[in-house]
């Protein structure tokens, strides 16, 4: 069983191979086909209805999915819940810190920008001169 001392409770590997595979919009039988001709979408169906899977095929499943396999072994939807639940808590609280005070001075950029735009549109010009040098000089010959 994998399970961590914070969490007592087993993680539900089948569940998350289900849970990712849904997230990824991949169908049972895609999953299925990806697998081996040994597969098809009933057994996807009861695998993912197992609480623990085998570290070879739970190795192929994240392979398949493109997921690393601690994916599987180690979500636990309930604590995810939690910290996002968490998360929005804090922020109605205001304890999610915002910089107000930036470490740049808004003016000084907008100049700076400014001053870009400017060297950018120069540059433009004399590539544009040179071009028309070299054209009057083609048409010259």
């Amino acid at each position: 069983m994998t399970s961590s001392s914070a969490n007592p409770k087993p993680i539900h590997q089948g569940r998350n191979v289900k849970r990712f595979r849904e997230m990824l919009g991949i169908k049972q039988e895609a999953l299925a086909f990806e697998l081996g001709e040994d597969w098809n979408q009933k057994k996807i169906s009861l695998l993912e209805q197992k609480e623990e899977i085998e570290a070879s095929l739970l190795s192929q499943i994240a392979e398949a999915l493109k997921l690393p396999v601690e994916a599987f072994q180690n979500f636990d939807e309930e604590h995810a819940v939690n910290i996002i639940s968490n998360t929005f808590q804090d922020f109605k609280e205001g304890a999610v810190a915002i910089n107000v005070n930036p470490t740049f001075h808004p003016i000084d950029k907008l100049i700076q920008l400014h001053e870009e735009k400017i060297a950018l549109y120069e540059r433009m010009l004399k590539e544009k001169d040179e071009m028309m040098a070299r054209l009057e000089k083609l048409i010259g010959r």
